[in-house]
């Protein structure tokens, strides 16, 4: 049994749906949650530039003895996630895509699938990539909601802004003739996305499964931490968050992602 913490990381504050979804799963586990705040979005950055600065946040955690690095950050799972299994072995890595894409193959039964993500996960193709490897019959729609991520920050997860948003994203995946879904599954591609899942939910109806890869991950994690003898025993688990800039900020947003209330107390700022 190993009780050393599991280090999870993002650009910002959107890794806390990873993080939330992680401790409900392994209610016995410790975390630390870095969010790279002083350098976010990763999502408009090149893929060097984000493989450079996940690099440095996991080998900050890596620093504090960590026993797993969880990316929590759609960007830095597309272009990062081998890089530092390379760099970082033995410690295990797991990333958000690879779960993601399984959980929505999994769900569809036409092969349509929608993907919702940021624009640098869209364009670098990463889910269709890892899609295309599981099921090649599947066929992907997928769709850059960059606004997603300024209204999930704000708290914004209902009302007429959020629900305008949502049609305008959303309105290409129903038919033109009868105005219903052409697809019968989507995964939430970036983990901003999730505290808005209610309003994609509602707009496109019952028949569309969607999918939180947040879920998926926590699931992949539990199960490689048992395969590889590192879950905890009897032990009450502890989080400790850390930002690159300031700790207020990461705790007023913070709240809408973790569920719970934080204060800048809770949060130590660190330089990568």
């Amino acid at each position: 049994m190993d009780e050393r913490a599991i280090g999870v990381f993002d650009s910002g504050v959107g890794g806390l749906t990873v993080l939330r979804a992680l401790r409900e799963a392994m209610p016995r586990e410790s975390f630390v949650y870095l969010g790279d705040t002083a350098r976010l979005p990763y999502g408009t950055k090149g893929p060097s530039t984000v493989r450079r600065y996940a690099e440095q946040a996991a080998a900050h955690l890596v620093a504090r003895d960590v026993k797993m690095i969880v990316i929590a950050c759609n960007t830095a799972s597309a272009v990062a996630v081998e890089h530092l299994r390379e760099r970082l072995d033995p410690v295990p890595v797991v990333g958000v895509i690879e779960p993601g894409a399984r959980a929505l193959c999994a769900a569809t039964t036409t092969k349509r699938v929608a993907v919702l993500a940021t624009p640098g996960t869209v364009s670098g193709g990463a889910y269709e990539q890892a899609i295309a490897r599981i099921d090649p019959a599947t066929r992907v729609i997928s769709i850059a909601c960059a606004l997603f991520v300024s209204l999930a920050e704000e708290g914004w997860v209902r009302g007429p802004v959020t629900e305008a948003a949502v049609e305008a994203y959303l309105r290409p995946l129903l038919s033109s003739a009868e105005g219903t879904p052409e697809i019968d599954a989507l995964v939430l591609g970036c983990t901003h996305f999730p505290v808005l899942r209610g309003a994609v939910e509602e707009f496109l109806g019952p028949n569309v499964t969607v999918v939180d890869s947040a879920v998926t991950t926590a699931q992949v994690v539990s199960s490689q931490l048992a395969s590889l003898g590192l879950n905890t025993a009897d032990f009450r688990g502890q989080v400790r968050f850390l930002a690159t800039d300031e700790p207020v900020r990461f705790a007023q947003v913070g709240r809408f992602f973790i569920g719970q209330p934080l204060s800048a107390a809770d949060v130590e700022r660190i330089d990568l």
